[in-house]
């Protein structure tokens, strides 16, 4: 059964779900879709095209959906879809997608977004990640699973972040960060591997492989790019692949500091 205050806003056509609970003052979109088990709380706001998944939990004051902040965006038709089992606080925001970047946002599933973090146009995000407050996303950031970004950083348009990768607290990150890695800094470079996220999912033996390849990637001097093709020759690790063809798949490039041999 669903628990709906009669002091929220519900457009005629909107979708809603079995066993959602929507708390007073909030709005929901015409065209907005509310998966089962889903809890809205007092003053959230539901815009546009959005599509929430089940058993979320959006806290109040959210804004999920509303137009793109994109001067070059004019009315079109873009969306915002949601997964399952989010966690969206207070004074978040979250923008659908524009016409340029494929009309969609897309967020995973099992994230939590603290306080005021901003979800820009475009965006991608796995599943399992952290943002914690204000964290800020430009449009067109796509990020994997396992991802964590401390409070108060922004994160340039078209960056990329890799599977279990840590951006820490209060950096400013332009560039692309690759799997299983740790950034940190104004602007933010690699310093290690993101050991304390590795350690609650992979094996030791695992850990001491990408330990052995990022020295070789990133601290023996030689072309980065060079090194990662050559690793994935001679690497069955499934692992040090994808961290190896991130690399070659950068298009902003990887911060790090160079070491001359």
């Amino acid at each position: 059964m669903n628990k709906i205050s009669p002091l929220a806003v519900i457009e005629d056509g909107a979708v809603i779900g079995k066993n959602v609970e929507i708390a007073p003052f909030c709005f929901i979109s015409a065209h907005a879709t509310i998966g089962d088990g889903t809890i809205i709380d007092q003053g959230a706001l539901i815009y546009g095209k959005t599509t929430i998944g089940k058993n979320n939990h959006i806290f109040s004051h959210a804004v999920v959906g509303s137009i793109p902040q994109d001067l070059k965006f004019d009315g079109e038709d873009v969306e915002l879809i949601i997964g399952d089992n989010n966690k969206i606080r207070e004074f978040t925001l979250f923008n659908p997608g524009t016409k340029g970047g494929g009309g969609k946002t897309l967020i995973g599933s099992n994230n939590l977004f603290m306080g005021y973090v901003h979800i820009g146009h475009d965006v991608i995000i796995g599943n399992h990640c952290i943002l914690a407050n204000a964290a800020t996303l430009a449009g067109h950031v796509e990020m994997g699973d396992y991802v964590v970004v401390g409070g108060m950083t922004p994160i340039h348009q078209f960056v990329h972040i890799g599977d279990y990768a840590m951006i820490a607290g209060a950096s400013a990150l332009s560039q692309d960060i690759p799997p299983f890695c740790m950034a940190e800094g104004n602007r933010a470079n690699l310093r290690g591997l993101n050991l304390t996220g590795l350690r609650r999912h992979f094996q030791r033996d695992e850990i001491d492989e990408l330990k052995i390849a990022y020295k070789i990637l990133f601290e023996s001097g030689k072309p980065l790019k060079d090194a990662a093709s050559e690793m994935i020759e001679n690497s069955k690790n499934s692992h040090i692949h994808k961290l190896c063809n991130f690399i070659l798949e950068t298009k902003r490039g990887i911060p790090y500091e160079r070491k001359n041999i």
